[in-house]
């Protein structure tokens, strides 16, 4: 038996010897269902990579995830009780909030929304302005997303009404892509690969690109914190073991990313997740990459942005008094970084 063999039976040996020392008997909930909403996007690279490379299963975790078409819809399992956290966007758990709903998040996967809203030059040639967006239909995720607020967000700015542009449901993969070409729609709020697959093909012109973190912070006015794990406060208030050892899979996939080539993330995520075009998915990773999160905090501030964001487009929301310190939690994050310096 080689050295590292016996290495490998002793420890295994020993765990054995002493189960009241190992993780598992430490969770209150090893079997945790996530849902996301489009899981395939960079947007939940961490989200795949904690999954493809092991990460949940070393915290004693067995994971279920459920992917929607939208992070609304993620939302809506979490809240119907199907699943027990959310892959999404952070601005759901303000919003959340004013609804009398309590969500906190505990770990970021984004920085920036990666969100890019472009238009279609086939259908809108002589596009100049966003006020040129009055009366057309355009793409989002599915309605109620990040894709949708950033939309509502965007015409805001311009003058225009959520009302003043239809929006249409397409998916963030193939469908979205389809739409897209086929003239359906005539614009588009997206993310990677979709946005990427898009504009080399020559279907797509940016208006605007939040995949830059000086883009988004100017676009939001702000830091404006994007995919995340949120889970109801019950949840987390029940199960803080369950909790931590979600952050600590999530900050270990963080951190491996950041030190990752292309050709490690192509092996390290499923084939479906490339559209067919590996050339598309590593120049959509390398645009992506760096408004991923290194190290899964939230920015001190970044509550605020959402809640600018979400305000500018829903005036009840302007009016209430929330309590924005209530919508994430680095506590969990800064154990996780504790453990794993290092990834």
């Amino acid at each position: 038996m080689s050295l590292s063999r016996r290495h490998l039976v002793a420890a295994a040996g020993a765990s054995l010897a002493m189960p009241s020392l190992g993780w598992a008997q430490a969770l209150e909930k090893p079997k945790v269902t996530i849902a996301v909403g489009g899981k395939n996007l960079l947007y939940y690279l961490p989200l795949t990579i904690a999954e493809q490379r092991g990460y949940f299963k070393a915290e004693g975790l067995d994971v279920t995830i459920v992917d929607f078409a939208g992070g609304a819809r993620a939302l809506q399992a979490v809240v119907g009780g199907s699943a027990d956290v959310v892959s999404g966007a952070f601005e759901h758990t303000v919003n959340m909030q004013f609804k009398g709903q309590r969500m906190r998040a505990f770990a970021l996967q984004g920085r920036a929304p990666q969100i890019v809203l472009g238009v279609n030059p086939k259908t809108m040639p002589g596009f100049k302005t966003v006020a040129d967006l009055k009366g057309k239909k355009v793409g989002v995720t599915a309605p109620g997303s990040s894709t949708n607020v950033m939309v509502n967000f965007i015409l805001a700015k311009a003058g225009l009404k959520p009302s003043d542009v239809s929006i249409i449901g397409v998916g963030a993969a193939q469908g979205a892509v389809a739409a897209m070409r086929s003239g359906q729609i005539d614009a588009i709020s997206n993310l990677d690969p979709v946005i990427t697959l898009l504009q080399r093909s020559g279907d797509l012109k940016i208006v605007s690109d939040t995949r830059l973190v000086a883009e988004a912070d100017k676009v939001f006015g702000g830091p404006m914190p994007a995919g995340c794990f949120y889970a109801p406060q019950a949840f987390i208030d029940k199960h803080p073991n369950t909790t931590q050892a979600l952050a600590n899979a999530l900050v270990r996939a963080n951190k491996w990313i950041q030190g990752a080539g292309p050709s490690d993330i192509i092996t390290n995520v499923p084939e479906s997740f490339l559209l067919g075009d590996r050339a598309v998915y590593i120049d959509a990773f390398l645009a992506a990459k760096g408004a991923l999160s290194p190290d899964g905090l939230f920015p001190d501030k970044g509550s605020d942005t959402a809640f600018r964001a979400l305000a500018s487009v829903d005036a009840e929301i302007a009016k209430a008094r929330l309590d924005l310190n209530a919508v994430y939690t680095n506590d969990f994050v800064k154990k996780a970084n504790a453990k794993y310096p290092k990834g």
